[in-house]
This record gives C-alpha cells, structure tokens and sequence, in this order.
C-alpha cells in the first residue's frame, strides 16, 4: 500500500474515528504531510511498507534538523514530531507497519513560558471598557454589549475565544455551559452572574434574530461573529489603558486561572474548568503566583 494512501486513511481516521477536529486535521495532516515529501526526497522514492518499518531514527532526526533549518521554532518542531508519531502509531496499530525505532527521537527542549495574565483591576477594566459606548471603540451598543460578553466569558469561565464564539442560542440563558475544547475534550462550566448579565445585555439589544441551533455572537451583518474582530477590540483596549502586547483575548483566560490561584482555588477544579488534559499544564500558573512574589520580594530588598 503506498504512503499517500495511508496517509489518506489517516486522516480520515483522525476526523471520523478520533473526532478531531478539522483545525487539528490539517496542521497534523500538513506535518505529515511535509515528512512524506522529504522522504521522497531523502529516499529518491515514496516509501512504501516495507520502507517504512525500515526507517531509523537517523531518517527522522534529519527531517527535524531540515525543518529547524526552515526556522521552525521548537514548539513547531514538537509539534512536528508529535504528528509523525501519530502517524506511525496508526501505522502500527492499524496496518501492522511497526518502527519503534522512530519512537525513540527525543523531542527539541522546549522553552519555559509562563502565562501572562493582566491584573485583576486590568481584566475589570477591560470588560468595562469594553461595553462602553463613545469611547473610541465604534460600533452601536449591540456591538459594544456584544463584545463585553465575549470578553467576560474568556475572563469569567476561562473560554477559549474559540469556544465562546462556538456558543449557540440554547446556551443563552443556561445556568452551566458544556463546551468542547481542545482534542474534543468535553467540559461543564459554570455561568456566574456577571456572564449571565453580560449575555443578557447582548441579547435584548442584538438586531438580528438568534436561533437557539444558530450562533450566539453575531457580527454585524448577521453573520457568525469571527475571532479576528475581538481581537481589534482587545488590540484597541491596550493601547487605550496602556496595557503592552501581552493583553490579548487569551491573557483573559490566563487571567481566570491566575486569579482564581491566587485566591485559593483548587488546582484540581480549575484544571477541569480550563479542560486542561495534563495537570502539569495547568501547574504553570502556580510558577506565575511564585514569580510575582518573588517580584513583590525583590522590590523589597531593592528599597
């Protein structure tokens, strides 16, 4: 059977069997797709079984080095290796091709970023700021009601931009949402009152008629509202309260887990809130909690 065709099978797997979703099915499907062409190249042929279980880790240390010389930073080149196992696993799994040998490649040392959350007057004034009318934002009031509730659900319940901009009309007035996340992790979060004002605001003055199958967020024509205008409203709203770079639409998720670190909540709970699959991913925010008493520490001594 030739590597294109299982390749194929791959992702059809991906979509159909994994449920995937079809953002992860290409940027896995393009890694993948991009080891196959260099083992073209490398081998002067596309492999077939037989070259495939041959393979060595040699093979795919070499793809990796001809990737990092493309500029790949070393979070692509994890996530390019992370696709060629997959790959290699459902090869195994599935067809019987086994090479435990590509398994064996160690990932790039990926650096250590810790999250960047605003201040918690920061994130309040942001979502003010936001529903604000004649401030230079723009936009009618449904727009600025709009925008408010997007933001207040990325700060209140730690969504995704894209998990809130998935909302539909049912989750309206819902008192708990179930969302999908990352990997098509399921997860409940619940609707404090703030986010149930904010929607309910967005809602008695939104033109457009919301189906309860149809998107929540509308843009303004009608349409599903998409990720790139929250994003000008938060690029407007740093520059307005001087917030840096940092401040965009994800600093608010950040900031959900952050604050509610710092006011003791329990790691475990906010993992699930976040629909983290690891718990060491959501450890990161215990390093922010340490690095700004070290800070507050430093300032000390320094005075």
């Amino acid at each position: 059977m030739s590597a294109q065709s299982l390749y194929t099978e791959w992702l059809t797997f991906l979509a159909s069997e994994k449920r995937a979703s079809p953002r992860t099915v290409r940027a896995y499907g393009d890694d993948v797709e991009r080891w196959l062409d260099f083992l073209m190249r490398h081998l002067g042929t596309l492999p077939d079984d037989a070259a495939l279980k041959a393979l060595t880790a040699a093979d795919l240390r070499a793809f990796l080095a001809s990737r990092r010389a493309e500029g790949l930073s070393p979070r692509s080149l994890g996530r390019n290796l992370a696709s060629v196992r997959a790959f290699h696993r459902f090869l195994e799994r599935r067809k019987g091709i086994a090479n435990a040998a590509l398994m064996q490649v160690a990932g790039p040392k990926q650096p250590r970023t810790l999250p960047r959350p605003l201040a918690p007057a920061a994130a309040m004034q942001t979502l003010e700021e936001a529903g604000a009318t004649g401030r230079g934002l723009g936009g009618e009031p449904w727009e600025r009601a709009r925008d408010e509730a997007v933001l207040t659900l990325l700060y209140g319940a730690g969504l995704r931009i894209s998990e809130a901009l998935a909302l539909t009309g049912a989750d309206a007035s819902a008192k708990a949402l179930r969302v999908t996340g990352k990997g098509g992790r399921e997860r409940v979060v619940p609707v404090i009152p703030p986010i149930a004002a904010a929607i309910a605001r967005y809602m008695a003055l939104v033109p457009f008629p919301v189906e309860k199958t149809g998107p929540l967020f509308l843009s303004k024509t009608g349409k599903p509202l998409g990720a790139r205008p929250v994003q000008k409203v938060m690029e407007t709203l740093r520059i307005q309260l001087g917030l840096g770079p940092s401040a965009t639409p994800h600093a608010l998720r950040h900031s959900f887990a952050t604050h509610l670190l710092q006011n003791g909540g329990d790691l475990r709970a906010i993992q699930d809130l976040l629909g983290h699959a690891s718990l060491s991913t959501t450890q990161r925010y215990t390093a922010v909690d340490e690095a700004k008493l070290l800070a507050v520490y430093d300032a000390a001594q320094a005075g």
